[in-house]
């Protein structure tokens, strides 16, 4: 196991990053990473900060003798990650490297993320002046990151990648959603499940079909669908689509059919975004929401 203080070097098949800090959700995305990590045929790093932030300033400053102990807290929380990934994933230990840094957290997994594949958050951490704020972090992460961010939620993170429950992708119609689209396809043809394609075109929940210009406005949000799935059939043919369209919104039709998917994978912002300002409306609702794992994945 190394021990640095630098992000991963530049490669051609660029790593997924984990972050860690010894609580339980850090554990499952971990399991999580390692498992995405085999399906990509990639390196995983295993990434821990032992800085202890005061509010929204700069780092504490410590001691020799708390500098020590704190790097061999973390040394222990990055040895038992690398065995929780080996336990997810066995197999070439090489393939799993580990980094324990004293750098801010979420400067830090966002600096990392420009050289990364993906980057794997736990939805919760340990908590203020502990080792980590996953909560804030997967927040952070989700709107500034560089690579798209998987934010991994409950126990059974692990058994949903091995189930058969197809992925599930919101499509707006907008760039951010192509981005989801190319991801969800790419995810669904290495788990060698299907895909469903969710599009609604009301932010109301519960819209009567009796309105006037709903027919007018499902065939437009039919449309739409067809329209951002044109070609994947043809660079996909392994992943079977499914097309849902709805007159409801965003968040609760996501929300409602994500019981039946192992993987929800949706824009950082969409038609009603303000560029990479914000998180969109839509994943900042779900993000911790979901209970399975959620992809937040931004334009590049």
């Amino acid at each position: 196991m190394s021990i640095e203080s630098h992000s991963p070097s530049t490669e051609l098949n660029p790593p997924i990053i984990a972050a860690v800090d010894g609580s339980a959700s850090s554990a499952q995305a971990v399991a999580w990473a390692a498992v995405e990590a085999r399906l990509h045929h990639c390196r995983l790093h295993l990434v821990t900060s032992m800085a202890i932030q005061a509010g929204f300033g700069p780092g504490i400053s410590l001691a020799e003798a708390d500098l020590a102990w704190k790097r061999d807290d973390g040394e222990q929380i990055l040895v038992e990650a690398t065995r929780i990934a080996h336990t997810a994933a066995p197999g070439d230990e090489s393939q799993i490297t580990t980094e324990l840094s004293f750098e801010l957290v979420i400067p830090m997994l966002i600096e990392r993320s420009a050289q990364a594949r993906m980057l794997v958050v736990g939805s919760r951490g340990m908590g203020a002046f502990q080792r980590g704020l996953l909560g804030s972090v997967s927040t952070a992460t989700t709107q500034h990151a560089h690579c798209p961010v998987a934010v991994i939620h409950g126990m059974s993170a692990i058994d949903a990648v091995s189930a058969r429950q197809p992925v599930l992708v919101g499509v707006d119609g907008s760039s951010n959603s192509v981005a989801a689209l190319e991801l969800g396809f790419e995810e669904a043809s290495r788990r060698k499940v299907g895909l469903t394609a969710l599009h609604t075109w009301s932010d109301v929940s519960g819209q009567d079909s009796t309105a006037a210009g709903w027919e007018g406005a499902q065939d437009s949000a039919r449309a739409v669908l067809a329209e951002s799935l044109a070609g994947y059939a043809e660079r996909y043919p392994d992943v079977a689509v499914r097309r849902i369209v709805l007159a409801d919104s965003p968040v609760r039709s996501l929300l409602d059919e994500s019981a039946n998917a192992q993987l929800v994978v949706v824009g950082s912002h969409g038609r009603g975004g303000f560029a990479s300002m914000v998180l969109g409306s839509t994943s900042n609702a779900l993000l911790h929401s979901v209970e399975v794992p959620m992809i937040v994945v931004r334009e590049r």
